[in-house]
């Protein structure tokens, strides 16, 4: 028998027998929001490299989006949801509306289901009408989301969808958690890898 085998097989036989802890059930899972909503959010989406912009009116966030947006090249600005884009014309944004990206495509601006505190992330889905390629195509991801969208919990808004749809389902409900990442060449974090590599909520 080998020496490496050896020691093992002894740590083994001579380990002290431990009964491990019972789990306490009436624990919290998740640990507590403490602070208000949208700065709880704001917070957990900046650990993860996403932006937040808090507003208090839609006079200040489109002004604000605008001036963001003021060096970007307008044929390559997407938005294609209606109710954005009545906003963005109503405060002279140019944008593209179209299922068909230009190659060149560099901001895709939709809404979302939920805003989630505790985590950061934004929740979409299939059934908002800018369809699914908008969370991931265009390399910066603008969200323009309101206060009652945001919510403490994942359980909530679980919830809150389950409520919203009923019995028409989205077929696709995901939760974007900052930019798009990876680490898997060299322990090397990359953003951008599959997605958007910039995300930003733009909240009221």
């Amino acid at each position: 028998m080998g020496q490496a085998r050896w020691e093992i097989l002894n740590q083994l036989k001579n380990a002290v027998h431990t009964v491990p802890v019972p789990p306490d059930f009436e624990k919290p899972i998740y640990q507590s929001v403490d602070l208000p909503l949208e700065l709880a959010f704001r917070e957990g989406m900046e650990k993860v490299n996403g932006f937040v912009h808090l507003f208090s009116t839609e006079k200040e966030l489109y002004t604000a989006l605008k001036e963001f947006l003021s060096s970007r090249i307008k044929d390559n600005i997407f938005c294609n949801e209606v109710e954005i884009g009545n906003q963005l014309n109503k405060f002279g944004i140019p944008f593209q509306h179209s299922s068909d990206f230009s190659k060149n495509v560099e901001v895709g601006i939709t809404g979302c289901e939920f805003l989630i505190a505790h985590t950061g992330s934004v929740m979409v889905s299939s059934a908002q009408k800018g369809g699914r390629q908008m969370f991931v195509y265009p390399p910066v991801h603008i969200v323009i989301a309101n206060k009652n969208q945001l919510l403490g919990y994942l359980e909530e808004a679980y919830f809150g969808i389950s409520e919203k749809y009923k019995d028409c389902f989205p077929s696709q409900i995901a939760l974007i958690t900052g930019p798009s990442r990876t680490a898997d060449i060299e322990k090397t974090l990359v953003l951008g890898a599959h997605g958007p590599g910039e995300l930003r909520v733009f909240l009221v």
